[in-house]
């Protein structure tokens, strides 16, 4: 019997115990928290100088080469052995202390494109070249702070090694929001070349209180399908549109009649969106264009409901382009990230540690979440996960947006900008535990 079946037996032998859903843990979770909050106080100033750095020097998808080599100087430093360049931008990070599970734990690299206005005095003004266009970068989604808790994570476990016994293996992904890192490290051999994880982890920083723990067993989020509909028309001067088929009215319907697809095809009760999130065309205002190129995103739960919205978008586009007497749009898209399902076993056990040393902070959701994750292809290659959130906003922050009368920026918002001390040290605390209650015999 493989080494993970016995571990996961192991863990579904613990959920027996009378009274305790997770297993009973070789540790004590509340006085372990005690020792990794020690850890990670003596060393807040150094993972907060590394996550404003990284917040001001961000990197879109397989070009985080500065990012890469910063994380992997930090991992060799705590005595990793790191190889770099895996799945073009990735690192893998390995320590070995004895006998027991490899356990993975996993950040991003990458930011996105578009302007930071936080207004924060370490705020990005860094520029790329995406899509063939220049654009500013961001980590306006959290990454900066999923990957100084990561650095901090691995520092407080090489601290508290004689507790503990196992393998670690941190791995710093490219491209999650292109949704396609996580394939390029395995394609690339993550798990031939290294050890293949028993359990894995991961963590999002969510415009939620700090110093709260977010998790659910199961589904965690939702499939992601890329779209882009290019519509071809006759250009035209602007002030002769007789003269022209509009390509950007056709590209101005479709956004509004493919949500017909979502409001009057699919169950009411099943999830499914389809957001346009770009529209390029045309170079000056008294110029009708020959083309119109959409950029979306399709997310759902069901593979019966994608099916439909798929279907809807391919018949919406055609009617659009056969109104206006156009050629057949192009229409593309590509399979991105799938859900993420949580292993029960993994996070019930998990769940335990939480509650142990959060106490009420530590809180089961009650429903998936609408983002996707490529993290999920570690789960369907075999690696029973668990991925959680943490809280970003603290106290004060949250009032100021009560008393402004304004909802707390989200993820992918350019006013995004979570608490960075509560917010680590949070993650750093959740993450060290999950691992180590991970690296205990169930007894």
């Amino acid at each position: 019997m493989k080494t993970i079946s016995r571990y996961r037996l192991a863990l579904a032998a613990g959920l027996l115990l009378a009274g305790v859903a997770p297993g009973a843990l070789a540790f004590d979770a509340a006085q372990t928290k005690t020792a990794v909050e020690a850890e990670v106080g003596a060393d807040y100033g150094h993972l907060d100088a590394l996550y404003k750095d990284i917040h001001s020097h961000p990197e879109v998808a397989y070009q985080e080469v500065r990012t890469a080599a910063r994380l992997a100087k930090e991992m060799k430093a705590l005595g990793f052995e790191v190889t770099e360049h895996v799945g073009k931008t990735g690192i893998v990070a390995i320590y070995r202390n004895g006998a027991g599970p490899t356990v993975m734990v996993r950040t991003e690299l990458d930011a996105l494109p578009m302007e930071e206005k936080t207004g924060l005095p370490y705020a990005s003004t860094a520029k790329t070249t995406w899509n063939g266009k220049e654009t500013f970068v961001a980590h306006s989604c959290g990454h900066d702070i999923h990957m100084a808790a990561w650095v901090g994570t691995a520092k407080a476990l090489v601290a508290l090694k004689d507790q503990w016994h196992g393998t670690l293996m941190f791995i710093g992904q490219p491209s999650e929001e292109d949704v396609s890192g996580a394939k390029a490290m395995i394609d690339d051999g993550l798990f031939t070349r290294f050890p293949k994880p028993d359990l894995g982890f991961a963590l999002h920083v969510a415009p939620a209180p700090a110093g709260t723990i977010l998790y659910k067993a199961g589904v965690l989020s939702s499939t992601s399908d890329s779209l882009s509909v290019t519509f071809h028309g006759k250009g035209a001067h602007g002030s002769m549109p007789h003269q022209s088929i509009d390509p950007v009215l056709m590209a101005a319907r479709f956004v509004v009649d493919v949500q017909g697809v979502i409001s009057r095809e699919k169950d009411p009760a099943a999830f499914g969106v389809v957001t346009v999130g770009a529209i390029q065309a045309g170079s000056a205002g008294n110029i009708i264009p020959d083309s119109a190129l959409l950029r979306g995103t399709i997310r759902t739960f069901d593979d019966g409901v994608r099916d439909k919205i798929l279907a809807g978008i391919n018949r919406v586009a055609a009617a659009e382009a056969e109104m206006s007497g156009a050629p057949a749009p192009e229409v593309e898209i590509v399979s991105g990230g799938k859900s993420v399902i949580n292993d029960d076993a993994l996070t019930s056990r998990t769940a335990a540690v939480f509650q142990a040393a959060f106490g009420p902070r530590a809180v089961r959701l009650p429903a998936p979440g609408a983002a996707s994750e490529d993290y999920s292809e570690f789960v369907r290659a075999g690696v029973p996960s668990l991925y959680f959130a943490i809280g970003g906003y603290d106290p004060q922050q949250l009032a100021g947006f009560k008393a402004a009368g304004k909802e707390p920026p989200v993820n992918h918002s350019p006013l995004f900008a979570p608490a960075p001390e509560p917010s680590i040290k949070t993650g750093v605390a959740a993450m060290t535990l999950a691992v180590m209650a991970a690296l205990q015999p169930a007894r």
